[in-house]
């Protein structure tokens, strides 16, 4: 297979398209926990995907940031779907999603003290040992400030690939809402950002809640990819050089072709940023 360029969000309804798709360097991911049954339809479809393309695994209920270990069942059965599938990357979220057993439908922020740090590390720690694979995190979108931080984002980031030897996932839309929602200075976080440890980087979509003063952005995945974003993940790509990118959508679907035709775009930017190289 060609080494990874741009790749898309796997939805059921795209799957004969996703199938017949050529694209060089196409790859496709998914929610892990949408496939860890025995069996039935949705881990066949995902058989017949990984079969044709490669696939990536983007976890979301690890709740690596909470103060409880992961759910040893869970690592086991998300092993093997690892084993059976064979994925080309594997992530998951720096954040957490469940207390005292029980699982929230949301990925929460905490605030980056030394203590939350030597969480992380111990619960990341245990699910690379556990799946037997490096995982890549992604950095969280914010929509207020929290206090008590130790560390800033990006270098609690880098001390986490320093201690657990785990990539990162960067995603763009979620450097720009921040940014917004924060008042600060995305590309200022792009620069201090652990750039070298980037295994994949994530576009997606956004909304606004006019409801409040300056209008608070939403990291939706319901639209399409937004200049500034685009405009983003151009400066990056300058920086670190062409990285496997995915483009997100998981509300408003739009056709196969109109995902695609934004692939296609990071497809050439990445390329152009290979040529400039």
């Amino acid at each position: 297979m060609s080494p990874l360029s741009a790749g898309l969000g796997f939805k059921p309804q795209h799957v004969r398209d996703a199938l017949d798709a050529s694209l060089p360097g196409l790859w496709f991911e998914v929610h892990p926990e949408n496939y860890l049954a025995d069996g039935g339809p949705a881990p066949a479809m995902l058989d017949a995907l990984s079969e044709r393309h490669p696939v990536s695994l983007h976890g979301v209920s690890l709740s690596l940031a909470g103060a409880s270990p992961p759910d040893a069942e869970h690592l086991r059965r998300l092993r093997q779907l690892i084993d059976r599938v064979q994925p080309a990357l594997v992530s998951e979220h720096l954040a957490w999603s469940a207390w005292g057993g029980t699982y929230l439908p949301d990925l929460l922020p905490f605030p980056r003290t030394h203590d939350a740090l030597a969480h992380v590390v111990d619960n990341l720690a245990r699910s690379q040992d556990a799946l037997g694979r490096r995982i890549s995190i992604e950095n969280p979108s914010h929509y207020l400030a929290i206090d008590g931080h130790a560390w800033s984002e990006t270098d609690f980031l880098a001390e986490l690939v320093r201690r657990t030897g785990c990539g990162l996932l960067l995603d763009v839309n979620n450097v720009h809402v921040s940014a917004h929602n924060l008042g600060t200075s995305a590309r200022a976080y792009l620069d201090a950002f652990p750039l070298q440890a980037v295994t994949e980087v994530h576009l997606a979509g956004h909304g606004v809640d006019a409801s409040l003063d300056g209008g608070l952005l939403v990291d939706s995945h319901d639209a399409a990819v937004a200049e500034p974003v685009w405009e983003l993940y151009r400066y990056v790509l300058q920086r670190m050089g062409p990285v496997p990118t995915l483009i997100e959508r998981d509300g408003n679907v739009p056709a196969f072709d109109e995902l695609m035709s934004e692939c296609l775009r990071a497809n050439d930017m990445l390329s152009a940023q290979e040529k400039a190289a």
